[in-house]
């Protein structure tokens, strides 16, 4: 069923850049789809910092369309860029592939084992599948296709014949490369780190300048494949063109008007297609986005091209907790995949859509996941109850499902922490899961894992990839007679007040009532009786029982919430190594 559009009345990012670009839109072309873009390079892992270039335009496209506005989110792979580099931990791949070097992403094998025809394409498959998890619609537009196939052949031709200006646009912004010290901050998409190879503006490439004039188009040579080429000349009228390959020797002349192995040089090729796909939005990364570098520059270009620049908001970077910004030309680095293997595609989605493009944030793969995700619980609540604000309303809406409809939800989402401490003591006993999730709420118990799934199974991926053995949970196989034989008449009588109430407390609200409720009615005070009513000195007499029942169940001071451990260690082996 789709999804109620939102009120014109909603204040959040989303709906103010849906109203301009609605509004610019029907400006520019009245009565056409509206155009929305997203570039990805399938140079190495598409990592989460990439991910904000599509879910940005997405998620407005998204906006647009519950409007009831046709509209079109194209996704450009950049597969036609130049392999730049051998990425560091890329499973199948040894330092062989710098052979590669020079040639076009899918003239580049796939890493050994895999079932993809190229390196584009490999990489690809990992991202198309996860913008499926979630329900990200696009129309993808193959670089290479639309190059050899000739696609492109009047722009290029339009951008040689009118070098001269793009020279001159170019000539205002380049410089000589700033001292190492001053360079700024790394750009973080294939695009922009090729062109930062270069020489042109603020360090980028911007096309080949020598004895023969400006040239903003780059041959790929046609005995090595590679693009360490340089045009030696051209000729307006017949489209001659002549180029050398510095790499093995070969020159050949060609005519451009029938010639389709090559492709325009970033900071014009990105103009073009803004003008030749009538984009309205497209969004940039910080990079793309400083004085003089390709965005600014593009569009001054994509007059020549008779488009106009998109709008076009800046992105700031996307972080992983205990993790340095992410890069795509390193190996290493946290995709949407990952992501997906430990959250629902509805608390990813989230993590995007409640953060205005301007604004960083970071995607948990530590202990933080856990807290995000009681956040997330938490404002699911609230809208049911109809408590939570205007703006998170929205957010919230975006992320459980877009205007097609809601993405697949858990049956009974219970708490990820929860789930995450089960995973952990069974061990992927999913009998023993099956059991203890029964009986957190015993007058409405799971009638199978699969109404917590695929929850349940998001948290079993985080314990078992990304939580440290040391960290991991292990039940003693016998009591600890040592320290059962070392406690005073009060440690002895906490357990036995324990022992005495499990069976009629045994479901996750009796057992956190019966654990919390001992320290109290050992001081004289009722097990109702709230923090006010009570001294301070309760809470540290909590925290020594507490520790008590780690070190007695576990071994350790800390471990999983204890009414959750309680119930997964089982009744008869708690009262087993409690000393019953």
């Amino acid at each position: 069923m789709p999804i109620v559009a939102q009120s014109t009345e909603t204040t959040d990012w989303v709906s103010r850049f849906a109203d301009e670009v609605i509004e610019e839109s029907e400006r520019r072309a009245p009565g056409k789809p509206v155009v929305v873009a997203s570039g990805l390079s399938p140079s190495g892992p598409i990592h989460l910092g990439n991910l904000r270039e599509v879910m940005t335009p997405h998620l407005v496209a998204d906006e647009v369309r519950r409007r009831g506005h046709r509209v079109r989110h194209l996704i450009s792979w950049d597969d036609y860029d130049r392999y730049r580099k051998v990425p560091a931990d890329v499973p199948g791949v040894d330092k062989t592939w710098s052979e590669h070097i020079g040639k076009p992403l899918t003239s580049v094998p796939a890493p050994k084992g895999s079932a993809h025809p190229n390196w584009a394409e490999h990489f690809k498959a990992a991202m198309v599948e996860s913008l499926a998890e979630l329900g990200v619609e696009f129309d993808g537009i193959s670089q290479t296709a639309q190059y050899t196939s000739g696609v492109y052949r009047e722009q290029i031709l339009h951008a040689m014949k009118h070098r001269g200006d793009i020279d001159a646009i170019l000539g205002q912004y380049r410089t000589k490369k700033a001292p190492a010290k001053k360079q700024q901050q790394k750009p973080v998409d294939e695009a922009e780190l090729e062109a930062a190879e270069g020489s042109g503006a603020a360090g980028e490439d911007d096309g080949s300048s020598g004895a023969a004039g400006y040239f903003p188009y780059k041959p790929y040579c046609g005995n090595c494949e590679k693009d360490f080429t340089t045009v030696t000349s051209y000729d307006d009228d017949s489209t001659e063109l002549t180029y050398a390959c510095t790499e093995c020797g070969f020159s050949e002349t060609v005519r451009l008007n029938e010639f389709n192995r090559g492709k325009l040089v970033w900071k014009v090729d990105w103009p073009m297609r803004w003008a030749y796909e009538g984009v309205i939005f497209e969004p940039s990364g910080v990079d793309h986005s400083s004085p003089g570098s390709s965005f600014q520059v593009g569009g001054q270009i994509v007059g020549i091209f008779g488009g106009e620049q998109p709008i076009g908001p800046m992105y700031a970077f996307v972080g992983i907790s205990g993790m340095a910004k992410m890069s795509s030309s390193k190996g290493g680095v946290p995709t949407p995949g990952d992501a997906l293997k430990i959250m629902e595609p509805q608390l990813l989605r989230w993590l995007y859509a409640r953060r205005r493009p301007n604004q960083s944030f970071k995607i948990a793969f530590d202990q933080e996941i856990q807290r995000l995700y009681d956040e997330w619980d938490r404002l699911d609540a609230k809208v049911d109850d109809g408590s939570a604000l205007p703006g998170d309303v929205a957010a919230h809406s975006r992320a459980v499902g877009t205007a097609v409809g809601e993405l697949p939800r858990t049956p009974r989402p219970l708490p990820y922490r929860t789930l995450a401490s089960v995973a952990d003591i069974t061990g992927g006993h999913t009998d023993q899961a099956l059991r203890i999730l029964s009986d957190l709420d015993p007058s409405n118990p799971l009638g199978s894992l699969d109404e917590a799934r695929p929850r349940y199974d998001k948290a079993e991926a985080w314990i078992n990839n990304h939580v440290p053995a040391d960290q991991r949970t292990i039940v003693r196989a016998e009591p600890d007679a040592e320290l059962l034989k070392s406690l005073d008449e009060r440690g002895q009588r906490s357990l036995r007040l324990l022992l005495d109430g499990l069976a009629a407390n045994w479901s996750l609200d009796g057992l956190t009532h019966l654990v919390y409720g001992v320290p109290k009615v050992q001081a004289g005070f009722s097990a109702d009786a709230t923090p006010k009513e009570l001294p301070p000195e309760i809470k540290t007499a909590q925290r020594s029982f507490f520790a008590l029942l780690y070190h007695l169940l576990v071994g350790r001071d800390t471990g999983p919430r204890l009414p959750t451990l309680l119930l997964a260690v089982g009744q008869d082996r708690v009262r087993a190594l409690l000393g019953e």
